[in-house]
């Protein structure tokens, strides 16, 4: 009697342990469950300098609003991937290398003494060890030098991530931005050599030569006593990088018909009008003795040559620049102005010249 008595007892005390063990397992059950994740990062974005494919010195700019969680950030890293989500491949081609800093980063807390890390391929990886102050504001981290992934118009993914450590282990916020490389589109277009240029007695304006008109300068008859004067123009302009220059050839006044062809003699420097010596020449001026001509007009900057281009003076050398710029210009109207002087001496006959304008322009 006494032997099943203990028995009891003994099942008895067994089944309490059971039971408080039962009780025991399912209060630990009904307890919340603590789960450890990072908090998401939300108006993020990362923006790259160039999208080319195996584009080189590309820098990527993360950005966001602000972080979630206001624990001292000591990473950050933004991974590479080929997906969003799962185990991380890194894109072909995509290299972080050579990898730095363009500036201290922005809403990480510390201010300065932010570095760059490249020892893992793939990761975009800025430290601060002593970093202790929350981060606050705006978030903005650039990474230059950074080398794309080889494939054109090929979305990969970067998944960033900030952590508490300085060893890029124990994570506080993250969230992955989708970037994509694209083909650069090469734009082409030519712009052809041009020349313009024209001559005429009237008809060309400071602006065109579609009105030149008129090949003959009739001084007149010539007298000992007044200068005789007359006008033509030329136009021109050139996209040539180095410029043009206009040159004069031909002959002075010359009486072919006469005996022994006398000619007026041309002024080989620059000399003012002189009634009643003979004096054949030119220049580029608006001149008052004799009140003759009028300067160089129109958009253009070109100018006169230093021997036709002072007020008064005159000369003819054939072969001689009388216009020129060194660089490209747009049109420029110039009118040519020319002098007349004889003696009583100056054989009567018809004198006539046909002088030539030429534009040269360099490319």
């Amino acid at each position: 009697m006494i032997s099943i008595i203990k028995v009891q007892q003994r099942f008895k005390q067994s089944t309490y342990v059971i039971l408080a063990l039962i009780l025991a397992l399912a209060s630990l059950l009904l307890m919340p469950v603590s789960r450890v994740s990072a908090a998401q990062i939300t108006s993020r974005s990362v923006t790259l300098s160039n999208s080319d494919g195996a584009a080189t010195g590309v820098s990527y700019a993360f950005a966001s609003a602000a972080l979630p969680t206001a624990t001292a950030v000591r990473s950050v890293a933004l991974a590479a991937c080929t997906t969003a989500s799962g185990a991380c491949t890194t894109p072909t081609g995509f290299s972080i290398a050579s990898s730095t800093l363009a500036s201290q980063p922005s809403g990480l807390g510390a201010v300065s003494a932010w570095s760059v890390n490249t020892s893992t391929a793939g990761s975009l990886r800025i430290t601060h060890a002593s970093n202790v102050t929350a981060p606050s504001g705006a978030v903005s981290i650039q990474w230059n030098s950074v080398v794309n992934p080889t494939a054109d118009n090929t979305t990969f993914f970067l998944r960033a991530t900030t952590y508490s450590d300085a060893a890029w282990t124990t994570a506080i916020d993250s969230g992955v931005v989708a970037v994509s490389t694209a083909e650069a589109i090469s734009v082409t277009a030519s712009v052809d050599e041009t020349l313009t240029f024209c001559t005429g007695t009237s008809g060309v304006t400071n602006s065109s030569c579609s009105g030149a008109t008129g090949s003959t300068v009739a001084l007149g008859a010539l007298s000992a006593s007044s200068a005789a004067s007359g006008t033509s123009q030329i136009g021109v302009g050139t996209n040539a990088v180095s410029g043009y220059s206009v040159t004069v050839s031909g002959t002075t006044l010359t009486c072919s018909a006469c005996s022994g062809s006398p000619t007026v003699t041309a002024l080989a420097s620059q000399t003012a009008s002189s009634v009643g010596t003979e004096q054949f020449g030119i220049n580029l001026r608006d001149n008052a003795t004799p009140n003759v001509g009028t300067d160089a007009d129109g958009s253009g900057t070109a100018t006169p040559t230093a021997n036709y281009n002072t007020v008064d003076q005159f000369r003819f050398v054939s072969g001689d620049s009388i216009a020129s710029k060194s660089s490209s210009d747009q049109f420029r109207r110039f009118q040519v102005s020319y002098l007349g002087n004889i003696t009583t001496g100056t054989e009567a006959g018809s004198y006539t010249t046909t002088l030539t304008y030429i534009a040269t322009a360099t490319f």
